[in-house]
């Protein structure tokens, strides 16, 4: 990594300028050259209660200067493994918000996660609030389809209320609609839902696959990770209200009861290592909600230790 101790500077995280991972800037969306590029999609203008998830991308951000020592890689000795070493990660920014303008915002949005794709990278997206997964899917038309993992504490499947079709509690509902979108499976929807009975009869209508806190904890991560189709491309969709309020306060719809970190960390590794994971998510963080930054440092730490897991996945895999 070029913030190697090697180049003859300590460099600690706390000092210079924020990317994710302080990993190199990319200002030029049309030369992108990596493995991995983070794109910023500070929009929360569709949140129905607390806004604040626009400041989301440049908090996680800052969280994840905590990660980027100068080691080659990150070793972990319960795998026995060394994660990112040879992982090109480049951060595109943000993408350009338009304040009152949810189209042209989504608009931009999905340019970014397009031109990734077109440099042959994988899409992590941080928002923001989640109906910016509405874009970041629209932005895959003509793609073979996927199976989208949702981890959420919500269903997120409302169809339309008084006009609103693309707010945060919209987007599976909407991605269910495309042709490229073979299936979900929905992990940690609990308690009272933004969605009433009838959007959870839709969703399994339309071939979702529900589970519960309570549920996913009695089948386990194994457990869980067998219920995706053998096989499938899988897009990942991390709303951080999936997590316990307890560790995850920064949130604008926050909900007790819900996951741990091990409880997402270890889903998220089976799941890595048996699906090419195609595109990545992460919405909800609010950092004004929580003095401690835990939050944001969660969002930051769940999202290195899945690209690890992806890429080591994929060198075992030989892809």
């Amino acid at each position: 990594m070029a913030h190697g101790y090697e180049a003859g500077r300590l460099n600690l995280p706390f000092t210079g300028i924020c990317t994710f991972g302080r990993n190199p800037y990319m200002a030029d969306w049309t030369s992108i050259d990596a493995d991995v590029a983070i794109l910023g999609a500070p929009f929360d203008a569709g949140t129905q209660w607390r806004a604040g998830a626009r400041f989301g991308p440049r908090g996680v951000r800052e969280a994840s200067t905590l990660f980027s020592f100068g080691h080659a890689g990150a070793y972990d000795h319960e795998d026995d493994a060394t994660y990112l070493a040879d992982t090109r990660i480049v951060d595109l920014g943000d993408a350009d918000i338009v304040h009152t303008d949810t189209v042209q915002s989504h608009a931009n949005i999905r340019k970014g996660v397009e031109a990734i794709r077109a440099a042959g990278a994988l899409p992590v997206v941080i928002g923001g609030d989640h109906s910016i997964n509405i874009p970041c899917i629209d932005a895959f038309e003509g793609a073979e389809p996927f199976h989208i993992l949702q981890i959420d504490a919500h269903l997120d499947f409302v169809d339309e209320r008084h006009g609103v079709r693309n707010g945060h509690g919209n987007p599976m509902r909407r991605a269910s609609e495309k042709a490229w979108v073979s299936g979900m499976t929905q992990v940690g929807i609990r308690n009272v839902s933004s969605t009433a009975r009838e959007g959870y009869e839709d969703a399994r209508g339309r071939g979702s696959d529900i589970l519960s806190v309570r549920q996913a904890r009695k089948l386990g991560p194994e457990g869980v990770a067998n219920r995706l189709p053998q096989g499938a491309p899988v897009y990942i969709t991390i709303d951080i209200d999936a997590f316990c309020l307890s560790i995850a306060p920064g949130t604008g719809t926050p909900s007790h009861g819900g996951f741990l970190y091990y409880d997402v960390l270890e889903l998220l590794q089976q799941v890595a290592n048996r699906h090419e994971i195609v595109g990545i998510d992460l919405v909800e963080v609010a950092p004004d909600y929580d003095p401690t930054g835990s939050t944001s440092i969660l969002a930051a730490q769940v999202l290195m230790n899945l690209l690890g897991f992806i890429f080591h996945a994929r060198s075992l895999r030989g892809t």
